[in-house]
């Protein structure tokens, strides 16, 4: 049977600045920060100026746990 755990959810936050986010997991040996381009539906297009574009997310700091 195989070991569970290794695995970190991270908060995936979007460079355009509109506060879009995704969750995600990724191995805990993998030590680098993510950056993945991903679909934003809030960001603005410059040369259409319609919403709904591809950026660059980046693993942000997963925000505290709230105790009950």
């Amino acid at each position: 049977m195989a070991k569970k755990g290794g695995a970190v959810k991270v908060r995936m936050e979007s460079s355009a600045g509109t506060g879009y986010r995704y969750y995600k997991k990724k191995g805990a040996k993998y030590t680098e920060k993510l950056k993945m381009k991903k679909y934003d539906p809030w960001a603005v297009n410059p040369d259409t100026g319609k919403r709904g574009m591809h950026v660059l997310f980046e693993e942000k700091k997963m925000p505290p746990h709230k105790k009950n």
